[in-house]
């Protein structure tokens, strides 16, 4: 069988764009992750090119939050992580301007914006697996922070769930730069398809050519 090629992997029919944690608290101005803030600013550009390009293809994006309660009930602290979090002076309590999605990416009326209380990425016990699967979706493409955690989990969650993956390489971020960049190349390019945002936007733009009018 021959491989497909990215524009078939990413044809607008079975595709969506799932951000991760790309919301005020974690890479806004008032972060909880200031370090993660400041290296994220690229990133947010190229992203934010990429749901244009995506919405003007149909392609769905969906927008993958995180938030915890004022009294933490259902939220995890079994890892050194979250109970950084818990001492930060930043609160990503539910439905707060922390938790809101940047505005460089809208969003759009037409995204979906799904939040969770709990787990190191999107994908684990929430409900972005059968969301994805009632939208008829059979490849994701990854985007948003961070390579170190959240990132490198929910590839590996999309692959064990069936998914195909594509990897945005130019629309996500880990700290620092180097061990992202190596975590990429040496255990991601090996799961997903490594692709730029402007290589997916035009494989948008030639499915929309070649869509029948």
């Amino acid at each position: 069988m021959a491989k497909p090629t990215l524009s078939e992997l990413v044809h607008p029919a079975h595709t969506a764009v799932v951000t991760s944690e790309v919301q005020n608290g974690v890479v806004g101005e008032r972060s909880a992750l200031p370090e993660l803030a400041a290296a994220a600013r690229p990133m947010i550009e190229r992203l934010a090119v990429l749901c244009t390009a995506a919405r003007a293809a149909g392609v769905p994006v969906i927008h993958a939050t995180a938030s915890r309660r004022a009294d933490g009930a259902g939220s995890n602290t079994n890892a050194r992580l979250f109970l950084a979090l818990r001492k930060s002076p930043v609160s990503l309590l539910p439905g707060s301007a922390e938790t809101d999605v940047v505005p460089e990416l809208g969003p759009d009326p037409a995204d979906l914006i799904l939040n969770r209380l709990h787990g190191l990425n999107p994908m684990a016990g929430t409900d972005l697996d059968p969301v994805l699967r009632n939208l008829g979706v059979t490849t994701i493409v990854v985007t948003g922070v961070s390579v170190n955690i959240a990132i490198t989990n929910l590839v590996m969650d999309a692959i064990n769930h069936g998914y195909q993956v594509v990897l945005a390489r130019d629309a996500v971020v880990g700290i620092p730069q180097e061990y992202a960049d190596a975590v990429i190349d040496n255990t991601l390019a090996l799961l997903a398809t490594v692709a730029t945002v402007e290589e997916l936007a035009v494989a948008w733009r030639i499915a929309s050519q070649e869509a029948p009018s």
